[in-house]
């Protein structure tokens, strides 16, 4: 995208606003410090440079859109028991510092907001490179003159509105104001990927959070095109943080999730009122099957563990195979027996067949561990109960 003619110098940005990164289609202010965050795979659109400091104050600003989609409550949110003391990054005011914010409205206000919806060779428009910058008081600005016009929902290449750009640039102030100026919360890319699928599969329970404190109603039951809800990405996710080193930046550098980012997200998604009872609408898993089929025995307590959930989820079949099932093929990791004594505590049923009519115990592999699981699981058979009750 070319720079339209005569756009006037914009007022100096004070400390510590950033303008837009060198080589932009739309030099509204000095190139800052390249990020440190690597740009997720996937995306083209790099992540917010540095983290925002801020202050923490009650909610102001813009009438949140009423947009259709199942609501959920939005109370200050407590710590679980296997998540991270604290955010990755603090979600500021709703506002910029007030003086970047004049800046950049009267750096944007001199054009006709029409010339904003221009897009560059992908499709990019101005608001979708401030947003992939992480540039808080100029994303505002330029939201704030484009609302009117449909710019909030104008998509790029991979079919991303500025909103998706900013859920993948882990930018939580950008993602909150699009929400309160009435971006579509429920908008999926060509992939049939939200902002709540985004967070979850990279991690970004910040971006979560951001949902959350902005008020605005949202489908935590949207599926991407792999008939996936949000709570099965992050549960994938997690289980791929903890088996080696996942990063959905291709890289291992600072700017990648932990597991504690991880875990978090899920547990975010579960109070936002993910249906941790949802199949995929490919093989039919659960988030519980998911989680034993990755070994991940703080992930399938935490499941079990939400009120009056475990009745109905311990026992699900995904083509036939019950979690207990999936628990005895796991090729004799260590969470194995744990999570096997955790699905019987929880009231799993070990005489249940699968399609192959195979018990859970026919399933075990060979070898002095998998006797024991076998016996385990024999002793069990005739003692079935239900499982407890959730405190």
């Amino acid at each position: 995208m070319s720079l339209p003619p005569n756009l006037p110098s914009p007022p100096a940005m004070s400390p510590p606003s950033a303008g837009l990164p060198s080589g932009a289609p739309w030099p509204l202010a000095p190139a800052v410090t390249p990020s440190l965050c690597a740009v997720p795979h996937g995306s083209p659109h790099g992540s917010p440079g540095g983290a925002h400091g801020g202050r923490a104050s009650g909610a102001r600003g813009f009438q949140a859109a009423a947009i259709p989609g199942p609501a959920w409550p939005h109370p200050a949110v407590p710590w679980g028991e296997f998540g991270a003391p604290l955010l990755r990054r603090e979600i500021r005011d709703p506002y910029p510092e007030p003086q970047d914010l004049a800046a950049a409205r009267a750096a944007l206000g001199c054009r006709d907001p029409r010339e904003l919806l221009q897009q560059d060779e992908e499709g990019d428009t101005l608001l979708h490179v401030l947003c992939a910058g992480g540039h808080w008081a100029l994303a505002r600005a330029a939201a704030e003159a484009l609302r009117d016009l449909g710019g909030l929902e104008v998509r790029e290449h991979l079919g991303k509105t500025p909103l998706l750009v900013a859920a993948a640039a882990a930018a939580p102030e950008i993602v909150r104001d699009l929400l309160v100026l009435g971006a579509n919360p429920d908008a999926a890319d060509h992939d049939g990927r939200t902002a709540l699928h985004l967070a979850a599969a990279y991690g970004h329970p910040e971006i979560l959070q951001a949902m959350i404190s902005s008020g605005v109603p949202v489908n935590v039951e949207a599926r991407n095109f792999e008939g996936q809800t949000p709570l099965h990405c992050a549960v994938l996710a997690h289980n791929a943080s903890l088996q080696g080193g996942y990063s959905p930046t291709g890289g291992s550098g600072g700017g990648s999730p932990t597991p504690q980012d991880q875990f978090r997200c899920v547990e975010l998604l579960l109070q936002m009122g993910a249906d941790s009872s949802s199949q995929d609408t490919k093989s039919s898993l659960t988030a519980l099957h998911l989680a034993v089929r990755g070994g991940n025995l703080a992930l399938a307590h935490l499941l079990l563990r939400q009120p009056g959930m475990a009745p109905r989820l311990v026992n699900m079949k995904a083509h036939g195979n019950t979690p207990l099932h999936m628990a005895a093929a796991l090729p004799g990791t260590p969470s194995q027996e744990p999570l096997v004594r955790l699905l019987l505590a929880w009231g799993a049923d070990p005489s249940a067949r699968n399609l192959e009519h195979d018990l859970p115990q026919s399933l075990v592999p060979p070898g002095a561990p998998g006797d024991q699981l076998r016996l385990l699981l024999r002793s069990h058979r005739g003692s079935h109960r239900p499982p407890p009750t959730a405190e």
